[in-house]
């Protein structure tokens, strides 16, 4: 579910299990000797005392016995709900056990109102953005969810924006119909028990500092953030572009600022975007443009004509691409090595990255220390399915 929001989870009293199959008339909360649960559900015993969470609440699922729970009606709760997870409405505590447990890699709740308590106070310091991609059943007694969390940091004068990706799982008491645990994944992690240091150290990297100028950018909504890059889906756009020399350069910026400011059919002034955009098509760099990004206001059949021949506008169709941050100068030796990294890390892990890739600058390099530059490397995925 949300990040910092922590999850649900049953601490378990010991249990004698014996191997003889059979039939549990009811379903009940079980416990067990020492076990971890991965994040695939597969469950192995281990030795010591630690105290571990369970994210599977009874073990009736290893009977023939069928569910008694609707769980359709559960995903469909959960699709209505969870969108007003921070607005004024809230969510539906009605539906949860009073002994709930909660937990993500750094919070953790054992009740309803602690786990409002931590929802509360998401909502006063950061103002997150809860989006909500899809629900599904995962166990007879289990539901998984995936999401995005955006978030600022408003106790920090630059307000950092955190983002967090994952899946939640969700656990269902079958006794009361009511849900009793709610166990979060995030994506940019491998080590997701709590109290994770990983995790941790994966927050204190997104307060960093970046100059993001207060202009209007493409749309895009992240779908999924790894410890490597994120996964964007963008609405289509408007450009006015020009032949560049290398993707670092500057080749061609002032004939695309000279359309905006007014060199063009109608002598209109069109206010000012951000990125600045250079794309090369191929692994050769056999062309470059420049781009200047265009107010969403605007649409190909009121934009004026650029006085240039060499000056051209046109649509960027949405699409799904990967993006790596990073400060600094964005030299053509930095620019090719974080594409080669961001184009072997979306192979390792079975993704489509197309030919070429885009160097995106959101700073006037004039005005703005290189340590607090906001660049981004670019590359359009093939295709994109979120798990």
């Amino acid at each position: 579910m949300a990040t910092f929001s922590g999850q649900l989870f049953r601490s378990i009293p010991d249990l004698s299990v014996s191997f003889r199959r059979h039939v549990t008339p009811k379903p009940s909360i079980l416990s067990l000797p020492p076990f971890k649960i991965s994040r695939n559900g597969n469950m192995t015993v281990k030795n010591g005392r630690n105290l571990m969470w369970a994210i599977r609440l009874s073990l009736v699922e290893q009977s023939p016995q069928k569910s008694t729970v609707d769980l359709n009606g559960f995903v469909d709760f959960l699709y209505m709900d969870l969108p007003h997870l921070f607005d004024e409405q809230g969510i539906d505590r009605t539906m949860y056990d009073d002994r709930v447990t909660f937990r993500d890699p750094i919070t953790k709740y054992d009740t309803i109102d602690g786990y409002l308590f931590n929802i509360g106070l998401l909502k006063q310091i950061f103002r997150p953005d809860f989006q909500l991609h899809n629900v599904k059943q995962t166990g007879p007694y289990e539901i998984t969810t995936r999401w995005t969390m955006v978030m600022k940091f408003l106790l920090l004068p630059w307000k950092p924006e955190l983002v967090f990706t994952g899946t939640s799982i969700m656990g269902i008491n079958p006794e009361t119909q009511k849900f009793c645990s709610h166990v979060d994944f995030w994506d940019s992690i491998k080590e997701n028990e709590y109290f994770s240091l990983e995790g941790f150290l994966d927050v204190l990297k997104q307060l960093r500092i970046y100059k993001t100028p207060d202009l209007e950018s493409p749309k895009y909504q992240i779908l999924k953030r790894t410890s490597d890059y994120e996964v964007r889906k963008y609405a289509s756009f408007l450009v006015v572009e020009t032949k560049g020399d290398k993707l670092s350069g500057s080749a061609g910026f002032n004939d695309v600022t000279g359309y905006i400011f007014g060199k063009n059919s109608t002598m209109e002034k069109i206010p000012m975007t951000t990125p600045v955009f250079t794309q090369a098509p191929d692994a050769e760099l056999s062309t470059i443009s420049i781009q200047i990004v265009l107010p969403s206001e605007k649409d190909l059949d009121n934009l004026p004509a650029p006085n240039k021949e060499t000056v051209t506008v046109r649509k960027v169709e949405g699409g799904t691409v990967a993006a790596v941050r990073f400060s600094g100068r964005p030299t053509e030796d930095i620019v090719l090595e974080k594409e080669k990294s961001l184009r072997s890390a979306l192979l390792r892990d079975g993704l489509k990255p197309k030919e070429g890739c885009l160097l995106a600058r959101y700073n006037d390099p004039g005005r703005t220390w290189a340590f607090l530059m906001r660049n981004e490397v670019l590359i359009w995925l093939e295709e994109f399915t979120l798990d």
